[in-house]
């Protein structure tokens, strides 16, 4: 699935639910099936900075494509980062990159947020496209 198929299922999934009361459980329990990243990686250098929570993003390219695992201590952000997971991992780095991700404003979520989760969720999905930079500089290279 392309990122924008990925998108549009999120929007379509978040359709269904009728009110915001029914989305935050969603959210919740994408949290709860998050598989779990290994403690090796919940060092200081894969916080996420601008984050109320602790986020811990890692990164690892295999096969030219970047994968994402992440932990977060509050439920909430832990479902807000499987969504950018979801959205985001096991496609290229110029792909991620690259990538306009317009289901947050669609589904309502960056009005639906705190202040605070909106800007840790900003965070997170700056700081995943910066990895996908980074990783894009370092193929370029060799």
């Amino acid at each position: 699935m392309t990122i924008n198929e990925r998108q549009d299922e999120i929007k379509s999934d978040f359709e269904v639910m009728s009110n915001w009361e029914d989305k935050y459980e969603y959210i919740i329990q994408l949290g709860k099936d998050l598989p779990l990243i290994a403690e090796e990686y919940k060092t200081p250098e894969n916080l996420i900075k601008g984050c109320q929570s602790r986020v811990w993003l890692h990164t690892e390219l295999r096969d030219g494509k970047l994968y994402f695992t992440a932990d977060s201590d509050a439920v909430i952000t832990k479902g807000l980062v499987s969504l950018m997971i979801y959205v985001l991992s096991g496609h290229t780095p110029k792909e991620i990159a690259s990538a306009d991700i317009y289901f947050i404003n669609d589904i309502g979520l960056s009005s639906h947020l705190s202040p605070t989760r909106s800007n840790g969720l900003l965070s997170m999905l700056k700081q995943m496209k910066l990895y996908a930079v980074a990783y894009q500089a370092k193929t370029n290279q060799s």
